[in-house]
């Protein structure tokens, strides 16, 4: 028999389009999910994905499946809804934060929203939330914006360029501007989140520069206190600058990125979004306050660009 825990995996996989990816949204192990998903496949007599080491996509049975799983989804939530009646509105809002936003950014977007809805977080990357928007799933996304992506409902954040993170006592602190020879004998740490990962190993690869990892992590905070501690270097957005690092510009490595709120256009036709508006507003005011007055050590930079609201 099908149970509910099949369509819910199989949806995962599905809207992550990683096995490992959809593990980690549902809180399992990727043995479990796929034991579960062969599973399915075994109760349906076919195989739904077709698999390889980089890519996961539908089968031809998989997609004719997947509306029927859809609909079994949307029939679960409505017993769920039925059966359950809530004490509370909530949540009132559901907020997506793209997973490579810095701890300050994100302190500022949760203390202001915080104050004013109930919220469920989805942490993602782009592509994530924005299928979580489009799927009315999310209603409010803070991530990446595209170039020329303007229009109601779309507000800026922050502007930044990508730079190269040493520790203070490294030999590169306090260079404003580094070659990329010059990092051919350092020890890098690989963010396995960085939306520009594959354009940074180009560029390096590019310049002759093939270094040794002492980590690949999806863990942002890992990753900096291993260069804060002087284990190795590594490239991220200039927001990530703390205490105990030192950030550098590397000639030729101009990558950059703008962060920016993205509301669900059913949202801004409804009675919340005035005061959504108004909080996001007042949150870009505040990045744009620290990253003008430097108030602030993580959104300040200390290279030749600086983040621009």
């Amino acid at each position: 028999m099908i149970k509910r825990a099949h369509i819910h995996q199989f949806l995962a996989v599905v809207e992550t389009g990683s096995f490992t990816q959809a593990a980690q949204r549902i809180r399992v192990t990727q043995p479990t999910l796929s034991s579960g998903i062969a599973d399915l496949e075994r109760l349906v007599g076919t195989r739904l994905f077709l698999r390889d080491r980089r890519h996961v996509r539908l089968t031809e049975a998989g997609a004719r499946f997947l509306p029927m799983a859809r609909e079994l989804q949307r029939g679960f939530r409505a017993i769920d809804a039925f059966s359950v009646v809530p004490d509370i509105d909530w949540p009132q809002l559901r907020l997506g934060l793209i997973r490579t936003l810095a701890s300050p950014v994100v302190d500022l977007i949760l203390t202001r929203l915080g104050a004013e809805f109930s919220m469920e977080i989805v942490e993602g990357t782009d592509s994530e939330l924005r299928a979580g928007l489009a799927q009315g799933r999310i209603d409010l996304i803070a991530s990446l914006l595209r170039p020329r992506e303007v229009g109601e409902g779309i507000i800026p954040l922050l502007s930044e360029p990508y730079v190269l993170f040493a520790a203070t006592h490294s030999p590169l602190a306090g260079r404003k501007r580094v070659k990329p020879d010059d990092l051919a004998s350092e020890i890098m740490i690989a963010r396995r989140s960085c939306e520009v990962l594959e354009q940074t190993s180009r560029f390096f690869t590019r310049h002759g520069v093939r270094p040794r990892f002492a980590l690949r992590s999806d863990n942002e905070d890992l990753c900096m206190r291993l260069v804060s501690s002087g284990i190795g270097v590594t490239t991220a957005p200039l927001s990530f600058d703390r205490p105990g690092l030192s950030a550098v510009s590397v000639q030729g490595y101009d990558l950059s990125r703008t962060i920016g709120f993205v509301l669900d256009p059913s949202w801004r036709k409804g009675p919340s979004s005035e005061v959504v508006l108004r909080c996001v507003h007042a949150i870009a005011h505040e990045v744009a306050r620290l990253a003008l007055h430097a108030e602030d050590p993580s959104i300040s930079g200390r290279v030749g660009k600086r983040i621009r609201p």
